[in-house]
């Protein structure tokens, strides 16, 4: 009887990892056909979006809206330049003084860390308002027209250092640090090159997070921000768009000539989209791992 089960179980898993494949493939091509809907909105006329709709591959192939996004190519090579420096430098300071923050949080020789860690929760549930925010940043910081204030001002997010401590708590052992105290090293040292090597997942996929945050974030540049030489590319896009839609407001059959709308907002989100669908892969690995962290206990 045993063996008959056991040959049953062995001829069912190919069964199931057909099936699983199968589904998956499936849930992933439903996911894909929007963005090949995109990509076949942004190749097409303008006329031919507005008479036939969206459809998986251009009737009617242009790059009129292509075109009229770079009308003025050296603003959007700044505008790129703008966004990956913030990006790049953003998510490596967040990263590190997060991680750091998250650390100290969870050691228990910090007295009242507990009454710390509810004072950052209390700034998630209350806060002074855009104004406060506004005038201290401006007035106070000085940090108007400046790359710190792209930088600085979407740079903490208080959940992601309470996950990561709880991340470290879990995955750093208490002895493997009690050792390293024994041997002489440092609380930095130790943060260095124990606490951040260990938590390479969660800060993988928190980096993830923290750069589609960088990347996507316009309206820092919108409020500080008045140089041409420090506007980001969403911002950029942004204000194309509206001067698409105010020229449709005053003037609707001259959008439909010279200024493409409804295929410039599938080309602008193409442009937008494309750096971080390019580095998302190298750090899927780890992002995978990092977001099932805890899913398995035991």
């Amino acid at each position: 009887m045993s063996s008959q089960t056991s040959g049953r179980k062995l001829n069912s898993a190919p069964v199931f990892t057909t099936i699983s494949y199968t589904v998956v493939s499936i849930i992933a091509l439903i996911c894909l056909l929007p963005f090949i809907v995109l990509l076949a909105g942004a190749f097409s006329s303008e006329s031919s979006v507005l008479a036939d709709g969206y459809w998986f591959w251009p009737r009617d192939v242009s790059l009129e809206a292509f075109k009229y996004i770079f009308r003025y190519p050296n603003d959007v090579l700044s505008a790129y330049k703008v966004s990956i420096i913030v990006t790049v430098v953003g998510t490596v300071l967040s990263l590190f003084i997060s991680t750091m923050a998250a650390y100290v949080l969870g050691r228990k020789e910090l007295k009242h860390r507990n009454k710390l860690a509810f004072f950052l929760f209390f700034t998630t549930l209350f806060n002074g308002g855009l104004a406060p925010y506004y005038i201290w940043l401006s007035r106070n910081l000085h940090l108007t027209n400046t790359y710190a204030v792209l930088i600085l001002g979407p740079m903490f997010n208080v959940m992601y250092i309470l996950i990561l401590r709880s991340f470290i708590k879990s995955s750093v052992p208490e002895p493997l640090i009690e050792s390293a105290r024994i041997d002489g090293a440092g609380e930095m040292r130790i943060f260095l090159q124990m606490v951040l090597p260990l938590s390479k997942p969660a800060l993988a996929s928190i980096g993830v997070f923290t750069a589609l945050a960088y990347w996507n974030d316009w309206w820092t540049a919108m409020m500080f921000t008045t140089k041409d030489s420090l506007i980001p590319l969403q911002y950029l896009l942004y204000k194309m768009l509206s001067s698409i839609n105010l020229s449709s407001a005053m003037a609707q059959h001259v959008t439909s000539l010279d200024a493409p709308k409804e295929t410039f907002k599938l080309a602008m989100t193409v442009i937008a989209t494309g750096p971080i669908l390019l580095v998302f892969p190298f750090a899927q690995k780890y992002f995978v791992s990092g977001v099932t962290i805890g899913a398995v206990k035991g």
